[in-house]
């Protein structure tokens, strides 16, 4: 087929991200039931309940198209954020929003920098636009901000900063950070993703949006799919200067957030008791995960988010063990930890199976 010659070699060449088998999928490949599921690093607590009363009292408007602007939630969240309703702009999922990103302000040949073992997706989708990406080794499983910044070269357009980092849950402090924004020049647009950022419970933790301007190309990345528990709706969120943001708009889909998408959002920012409870639950297991994996004498990587990178020795066969008896982690070879997997903090009865099956596993080794 001539059309597919026509492909450009760098979509040619692009390894498709790998996406985790369904739960159900799982379950009846190896005859198996009641699987926990902590690979994806979702709220176990599920969404607020107020997101669900709002979807069920709205349902009899699924045959209108959604609001195309997000009003409603748009200006919520610019009161909850101190921002103008123009400094916001939504996406499906956080992901939509780097592609948006990249669009507007990548063209073939320009630089993205990136820590190397940072989420796969940020060179996905410089590659997909026929951009470069310039990765950067991490120090000690966490961002190497003073070598990010010596990488930067004039043809760099865009530097990606993910705080906490997935898959590890480190984060850069807030002094490397200011250090770090003395040496970028204004107009290379820096992506801060903190999708994870309401967990970290560290004093010394930059929020970059303290540190907008106007004259400085900056745009910080946020979801609801993490603690807001939203994830099956897709819906996340970039703040930035408004003439930045007015260039992303230019190049967004119309009705690109569902309508009931907007609805749970916009009932889950006023859930605080989920957001309470949710912050308690990650925080009780992640304690007990940092205690039961020392006991088993495994090395982790201690983490700010909802998830914890563990070294187990044999990453692969390790997670295809933990999947006979139903326990869903993440291998971690695509991010070059082949020792490592990766799980989200459960609840207290996921967490316990969890550690209950790994024991067992490194038992045999």
């Amino acid at each position: 087929m001539k059309t597919l010659e026509q492909v450009p070699e760098c979509i040619r060449s692009l390894i498709p991200y790998e996406p985790g088998k369904p739960i159900e999928e799982v379950e009846r490949e190896y005859g198996i039931s009641s699987s926990v599921k902590l690979s994806s690093n979702e709220n176990p607590l599920g969404p607020s309940s107020k997101a669900l009363n709002a979807i069920r009292e709205r349902l009899d408007q699924l045959h209108l198209y959604p609001d195309g602007d997000c009003f409603y939630l748009k200006r919520s969240l610019a009161a909850r954020l101190g921002v103008a309703p123009e400094n916001l702009i939504f996406g499906n999922g956080s992901n939509e929003i780097i592609e948006l990103a990249a669009r507007t302000f990548l063209r073939a040949g320009d630089e993205a920098v990136m820590a190397r073992q940072a989420f796969v997706v940020y060179q996905l989708i410089v590659q997909a636009v026929g951009g470069k990406s310039i990765a950067v080794p991490l120090r000690d499983f966490t961002h190497d901000l003073p070598a990010i910044a010596d990488s930067v070269t004039p043809r760099t357009k865009i530097v990606f900063l993910a705080n906490p980092n997935n898959p590890t849950g480190t984060i850069y402090r807030r002094q490397e950070w200011e250090s770090f924004l003395k040496k970028i020049s204004p107009e290379v647009l820096l992506i801060v993703d903190e999708a994870y950022f309401e967990y970290v419970q560290d004093p010394a933790y930059p929020d970059s949006l303290r540190y907008h301007e106007e004259e400085r190309a900056m745009l910080t990345l946020r979801t609801f799919s993490k603690l807001y528990g939203l994830a099956g709706l897709r819906i996340g969120y970039g703040v930035g200067p408004k003439s930045l943001i007015a260039m992303m708009q230019r190049v967004r889909q119309p009705f690109n957030v569902n309508a009931v998408a907007q609805w749970a959002a916009l009932a889950a920012l006023d859930d605080a008791d989920h957001v309470k409870r949710s912050l308690a639950v990650n925080a009780e297991g992640l304690e007990f995960l940092a205690q039961e994996l020392s006991k088993l004498g495994l090395e982790f990587v201690p983490s700010c988010a909802n998830f914890i990178l563990v070294r187990v020795g044999k990453g692969q066969e390790v997670f295809r063990k933990l999947l006979t008896q139903g326990i869903i982690v993440r291998p971690m070879d695509g991010y070059q930890f082949p020792e490592h997997v990766r799980v989200t903090v459960g609840t207290k009865e996921e967490n316990g199976r969890f550690i209950e099956a790994l024991g067992k596993i490194i038992k045999t080794f």
